[in-house]
């Protein structure tokens, strides 16, 4: 997994600046459009502009704060939507981001092939080596973590008013998506707080680590099944199974003969091409190719690009300035655009009325009652003490992008509403701004143990004498 940076609360001034003139652009530019009667070409690249500076500014000054980034840009598509300038300056909003049909999808693909992109590098982020080192307690956490949120979830749709559902939907089937939805984490997220704390090495940070991308790859198959059953409509068994047997063919694939051809075709790509960027084409052919298997097989694309990621991160070749080139196309531009979309189809006005305010006070309180609980129980049954398993549930409870890109998902294929939609990314707003504070404070209480303190002072000592041990080599070389 990658070194995530944290960007200590320095030069806030600065970042304050930064997001007064992001928010301060979206009226000139409505403005602008407005005056001047835009092409639909030119629409599209005011509503790229427009999410990328906005998104890129609040960004900044939550990241600054200690906060996840791209709940920024998730923000930033918020307010540029109905729950701010469309509510402040409705035609300025239809103009810019409600336009004709063929305006609207252009944007709308870029935020579609940015999911594949985003799962891409999630997939490349995914360390599974780690979960390997650390044993049996993440497995249980996980499962846990897992197990009790998606039970919550599943009921809880099956009370919810049926106004929250889409048209058309079952609610066996809309549970099922719930479920699965309010039972994911966001590794990136976890990893950035576990790595601020100084945590990465001691034992519970990588337990705590190891969990969460276990939960996130259960996750990312539990999605994909389910959104193959929506997508009937209906549970019907033969297709059930046709699916359940077609993933795990593919999951068996993937991580035997398949990680040999994506580590050959990455090797042979970086032997023989001499054009430039030939092993990122060759890395995004992958994807694509493993995306379409999995839309054959009657589950989401999302999948395929996701196993796509951990074999490409995987690779014994990939070097860190290949690896920067995707992080770099995909954090500048489809991230911000996708997050700044699906801020767009949120109408936070709706939490106006009282009652589907309270629903969606409820929905958080199930969300993080379910993940820490689970969580909590999971570190119980791997005997871990009271204190780690509050900061294992704290620590689980950060739903972030990964709870956009689901919901996302769901409100394209019609499995659940546009108000449901908003409910649930306000959730993940809120569940991923209080998770780092909550994990800060969980992971300050835990003082080290006497095994653990002997363990990290060998690792240091080898590691002091390996790379002695390499100069002195390279000085004699």
């Amino acid at each position: 997994m990658r070194q995530l940076s944290f960007m200590p609360n320095r030069r806030r001034p600065v970042s304050l600046a930064l997001a007064a003139a992001a928010l301060a652009s979206m009226p000139a530019a409505a403005f602008a459009a407005e005056k001047t009667g835009m092409s639909s070409e030119g629409i599209f690249v005011l509503e790229v502009i427009l999410l990328l500076v906005v998104g890129r500014g609040i960004g900044e000054l939550l990241e600054r704060l200690g906060q996840p980034a791209v709940m920024g840009q998730l923000i930033g598509g918020i307010l540029l939507g109905p729950s701010l300038l469309g509510w402040l300056w409705p035609a300025a909003e239809r103009l810019v981001f409600a336009g004709d049909a063929a305006q609207k999808s252009m944007i709308n693909a870029i935020a579609q092939f940015g999911v594949l992109m985003l799962l891409l590098l999630t997939g490349m982020e995914t360390d599974l080596r780690l979960v390997r080192r650390v044993g049996r307690a993440c497995f249980s956490i996980s499962a846990t973590g897992v197990a009790v949120p998606f039970a919550l979830g599943f009921v809880a749709a099956q009370f919810m008013p049926a106004s929250l559902l889409a048209t058309g939907s079952e609610r066996i089937v809309s549970g099922l998506f719930l479920g699965t939805a309010l039972s994911i984490s966001s590794v990136k997220i976890v990893a950035m707080v576990v790595r601020e704390m100084n945590f990465m090495r001691r034992d519970l940070g990588q337990i705590i680590v190891s969990s969460a991308i276990i939960e996130d790859t259960i996750g990312w198959v539990i999605i994909a099944i389910t959104i193959g059953i929506a997508t009937h409509g209906r549970i019907e068994l033969a297709s059930l199974a046709f699916t359940l047997a077609g993933v795990a063919a593919f999951m068996a694939f993937s991580f035997t003969l398949g990680r040999r051809i994506v580590f050959d075709a990455i090797r042979w790509t970086n032997d023989t091409f001499r054009s430039e960027y030939a092993v990122v084409t060759v890395i995004l052919a992958i994807m694509g190719g493993m995306a379409l298997v999995t839309d054959l097989i009657g589950v989401h694309t999302v999948l395929g690009a996701f196993v796509a990621g951990i074999l490409v991160g995987e690779s014994p070749i990939l070097s860190r300035h290949i690896e920067g080139q995707l992080r770099g196309v995909i954090t500048a531009l489809f991230m911000p655009v996708f997050f700044g979309v699906a801020g767009l189809s949120a109408d936070l006005t709706v939490l106006v009325d009282p009652e589907l305010a309270l629903l969606t006070v409820a929905l958080v309180a199930i969300a993080s009652l379910g993940k820490f609980g689970g969580a909590f129980i999971g570190a119980e049954v791997a005997g871990m003490s009271r204190s780690e398993g509050i900061a294992v549930g704290c620590g689980m409870n950060a739903r972030g992008s990964t709870e956009v890109i689901v919901a996302s998902i769901g409100l394209s294929i019609g499995v659940i509403s546009h108000t449901l939609f908003t409910m649930i990314v306000t959730m993940a707003v809120i569940t991923t701004l209080a998770m780092p504070p909550t994990l800060r404070w969980a992971l300050g209480r835990l003082p080290m143990g006497e095994a653990e303190k002997k363990r990290l002072e060998r690792e240091e000592v080898d590691q002091r004498g390996f790379i002695t041990n390499l100069e002195r080599h390279a000085c004699e070389a």
